[in-house]
């Protein structure tokens, strides 16, 4: 089965009104506001057997030179002589392709894409609800709206100046201390100290922190090291390669792992240094459309150590996640498709809706 043809479409899809900050953040955290409105790309793989094609989405940003460059490459060939650990495509684009040809793949064989990375371990995936900053109240208001989509926790945007205690207070207040928060101030409580007197004022409101995400900068694993000593609260990393990975794991600087690599089989890969370590994982995301979505699904169900909850919860804070069906999450876990590759199938009019020149 050969590679005919390959088509592409440069996407810009708003997330929903209300779906990031409180107002009051917007102008504090223009990155956090302004990232849905950074492109994409989503590509269509077809092949020599008319029945199957493959659907793929790259990260934001991905240069279109990249995704032209991976066409290029790949037309013509023969699905069979592609290895799929190893695409000839650059790195921008490379995820994207490597959904398409997964899901060609699954499809010609008959399997799920999560069989294809090498075991089915799982049919569904723990996922969690996910904010940007917001105020105490309004961060109540977003936990009790998670909760009541069936969620088992909350993902939070934060900084060292913020409202924190309060935040937290304000979500025990609305539901409770079995809904946890995972805290992620993208490195900007600057400084183990500052960590520590954070979680030394908590309190009780220890027991609502699922854990501390990348409190201080990344490149000194030394703090993490002293954080796991002089803290209750666990502490993660937000890591992509497989050597960062492994150093952190050796360094016994994590207690958990956020891994995004931007690959489906380096996820697999890098989850199984973690899980040699006994570090569990969950998969990280840049609130994504539904096709990044599921393979962050098929990757989580092939690795045994991914086992906490991800961030896959695009299709609930962007306008459309370009798919004919939407994930099917139940209970606070997405579940993963039986049909063959990916599962899914595109939304013809919803891209053409969103496609920008």
């Amino acid at each position: 089965m050969k590679i005919t043809h390959i088509e592409k479409w440069k996407v810009v899809v708003p997330m929903r009104p209300d779906s990031v900050n409180s107002p009051e953040y917007d102008a504090k955290d223009e990155g956090l506001r302004g990232f849905c409105e950074v492109p994409k790309h989503i590509i269509r793989i077809h092949t020599s057997d008319s029945g199957i094609v493959g659907i793929g989405e790259t990260g934001r940003g991905c240069p279109a030179a990249d995704v032209d460059q991976g066409i290029a490459a790949l037309t013509g060939m023969e699905i069979e002589r592609i290895d799929l650990h190893r695409i000839p495509t650059p790195g921008g684009a490379y995820g994207a392709f490597e959904m398409a040809l997964f899901d060609v793949v699954g499809k010609q064989l008959g399997v799920t894409a999560a069989r294809l990375l090498g075991a089915q371990v799982r049919d569904k995936v723990l996922v969690d609800y996910w904010s940007g900053r917001r105020t105490p109240e309004d961060l109540a208001r977003k936990a009790k709206e998670g909760k009541a989509k069936g969620f088992h926790g909350i993902k939070i945007k934060c900084a060292l100046e913020d409202p924190n205690i309060g935040r937290l207070q304000a979500v025990a207040d609305a539901v409770g201390y079995d809904f946890k928060v995972t805290v992620d101030p993208n490195c900007r409580f600057y400084l183990p100290a500052h960590t520590i007197a954070f979680a030394d004022a908590l309190g009780p409101l220890r027991r609502l922190v699922a854990v501390f995400e990348d409190p201080v900068p990344k490149d000194n694993l030394d703090w993490y090291v002293h954080l796991r000593q002089k803290l209750e609260v666990p502490v993660a990393l937000h890591l992509g390669s497989g050597r960062a990975v492994y150093d952190a794991c050796r360094k016994e600087a994590v207690d958990m792992l956020n891994i995004s690599p931007g690959s489906m089989v380096q996820f697999v890969k890098q989850c199984h240094i973690a899980e040699q370590a006994g570090v569990p994982v969950w998969h990280g995301s840049g609130v994504d459309l539904g096709l990044t979505d599921m393979s962050f699904v098929h990757a989580c169900a092939a690795a045994p150590a991914a086992t906490l909850p991800s961030d896959i919860i695009g299709n609930f804070f962007r306008e459309d996640d370009l798919l004919a069906e939407p994930i099917r999450i139940e209970n606070g876990y997405a579940l993963v498709p039986d049909k063959p590759g990916l599962g899914i199938e595109l939304d013809e009019k919803a891209v053409a809706k969103y496609t920008v020149a």
